[in-house]
């Protein structure tokens, strides 16, 4: 009991720092930082956590993770639900802190002007992409992303430096998915933001948001449906060399 404890608090405290970085940078320094710099923002994230959090939990951080993880017959569903408890309540506490620290600064101009690093479509998209295109979006850039967290951790010669190719590869779905959806990729991380601002009277991103925790976890399950399609080529060519 005590472990599990500890591994859905760690979730947590990774998917506050996601969070709370990942955005904050968003909001905050956005226009300084670009595109290039928001992706590298959310890809450092996951690499600090990977070795801070790495050896309890996982460092999943991320529903749609855990998602794939469990489908790939990882991870128990017990610990499918309570790793998802533990994401979403850091990416609610990162979003209200994250709030409370730019509604604190004069010169920001509150929320209402920086926004919180929100995921959205239509309006809400710096391109205008549809509600669909967004789905079809981050259910391509969830799948990717997934994919590679499912390689990289299959074998133990390659999941000592795991946490990099996660990191690098969360930077790089980024770079593409800003324009479009603000990329989520992580439920949690567009639920946490869109509740804080509906608190605010901006209920646009809590309205869409189901579209952010949907895809991401269609997403996942075409990666792990990908991920033992290779896994059952494999062992059907070895079977046969043999």
């Amino acid at each position: 009991m005590l472990d599990s404890i500890k591994k859905y608090a760690a979730e947590a405290l990774g998917t506050f720092v996601l969070t709370f970085f990942g955005c904050g940078s968003a909001a905050i320094a956005g226009d300084a930082l670009g595109t290039l710099g928001i992706a590298f923002a959310f890809g450092l994230s996951i690499v600090a956590m990977a070795f801070a959090i790495g050896n309890v939990s996982g460092c999943h951080i991320n529903p749609a993770v855990t998602f794939g993880l469990y489908a790939d017959k990882r991870i128990s569903l017990k610990d499918l639900f309570g790793y998802w408890v533990g994401q979403f309540v850091g990416g609610i506490v990162a979003a209200f802190l994250l709030m409370f620290i730019i509604n604190s600064c004069a010169d920001l101009g509150g929320v209402a002007a920086t926004g919180l690093g929100c995921n959205g479509f239509g309006e809400a998209s710096s391109t205008g992409i549809s509600m669909i295109g967004a789905f079809v979006v981050e259910v391509v850039l969830t799948a990717v992303f997934v994919l590679t967290i499912l390689g990289v951790t299959a074998d133990g010669k390659t999941s000592h430096f795991a946490g990099i190719v996660i990191g690098l590869t969360l930077a790089f779905v980024h770079i593409m998915g800003i324009p479009l959806t603000g990329t989520s990729v992580n439920p949690a991380r567009s639920f946490g933001p869109a509740l804080a601002m509906a608190t605010q009277g901006n209920t646009l991103a809590l309205d869409q948001v189901w579209v952010f925790i949907f895809a991401p976890l269609v997403g996942a399950g075409i990666a792990a449906a990908i991920f033992a399609a290779f896994k059952k080529w494999l062992i059907f060519n070895l079977s046969e060399t043999l």
